[in-house]
């Protein structure tokens, strides 16, 4: 199979939907002219027109709020907001507008639309952070996260013909990275997870930039052992609780990965899920999550390894559940 990288995978994907449903637009800073700071939307405007790949001014809410407003008139828009940070400015028309539609109509009316936006990892205290948890806690949003160029064409197609808001949050270090993509369209349900790799000794529970990391480490534990079950949430609303628990139960141990700050983070609800269950009993150990243990994203590059997870820190934390007696 062809390999591309994470931005053509995403792009192939818009084209796709743009030439299939007419209904589908695309609008945000720079995507048009520019093709978008990190040139996933390149070549649409040249292909679809200023109509449908439409440059805004700088204006989140103003965005987001034309996104809900067409929406609800029967199109299916995708708009870009460039990184996660700024989803505070949308916040209302996310939270309050889209988030709601489904609900304040009795399902008379829906808000098909994505916002597609990036977590940049190891950038500043302004542009770095990983806010996935906020969109999970508010019903009536989806919320994807995918973590390779396979995974990203198929969840944007998903997302792009799903009824409801759509939270896609991709991550920077997905762009430049190349893998296996059909050519043709397909599209992956949400809700279903993927065991990346299989093991028997420890499931490690990860999405977004942190799947690479995990499967790294589990590389490298093989060496002493261990063998490590990988599985790649994809989409955390909805979330694959069964394919999760199903590991747990195989391998008694469970440690979750992420970028975000650990406190009222995503691991803590799945971490939940898990205790509320069945498969509470089958636990051999304490379940360890491996987060941003609750600072800020730093400016400089040398102080990252404290903010962010290491290849380490997941080495460590299989460790500590396989030791425990």
């Amino acid at each position: 199979m062809r390999t591309l990288r994470g931005n053509q995978a995403l792009c192939e994907a818009l084209a796709q939907e743009m030439e299939r449903d007419e209904r589908v637009f695309v609008f945000g800073e720079d995507v048009a002219r520019h093709g978008g700071v990190f040139r996933v939307t390149e070549s649409l405007l040249g292909r679809f027109g200023p109509t449908r790949v439409i440059d805004t001014p700088i204006s989140e809410s103003g965005m987001v709020g034309l996104a809900v407003g067409a929406a609800l008139m029967g199109m299916r828009p995708v708009v870009e907001i460039q990184f996660t940070d700024l989803v505070t400015i949308a916040m209302d028309q996310i939270v309050n507008s889209a988030a709601k539609a489904r609900y304040v109509h009795d399902g008379a009316m829906h808000a098909p639309l994505v916002v597609r936006t990036v977590n940049l990892g190891k950038g500043t205290v302004y542009s770095s952070q990983a806010l996935e948890a906020w969109f999970v806690h508010v019903p009536g949003l989806k919320v994807v996260t995918p973590s390779n160029p396979y995974d990203a064409k198929g969840l944007l197609i998903s997302a792009i013909r799903d009824p409801d808001p759509v939270i896609f949050i991709e991550h920077k270090s997905l762009y430049g990275m190349r893998g296996p993509v059909p050519e043709e369209p397909y599209a992956i349900p949400f809700g279903r997870a993927e065991v990346r790799r299989q093991g028997a000794d420890v499931t490690v529970v990860a999405w977004s930039a942190a799947v690479a990391l995990v499967e790294e480490a589990a590389e490298e534990l093989v060496g002493e052992g261990v063998e490590v079950e990988v599985i790649n949430l994809r989409t955390l609303i909805p979330f694959d609780k069964d394919s999760v628990l199903d590991s747990v139960k195989k391998t008694g141990r469970l440690v979750l990965v992420e970028e975000a700050v650990r406190r009222g983070g995503v691991g803590a609800e799945i971490a939940a899920a898990v205790v509320e269950s069945e498969a509470f009993g089958y636990l051999q150990a304490p379940i360890v999550r491996v987060a941003n243990p609750g600072v800020p994203v730093p400016h400089s590059a040398a102080l990252h390894r404290f903010a962010f997870p290491h290849k380490d820190d997941v080495i460590a934390a299989v460790r500590r559940v396989v030791a425990y007696a």
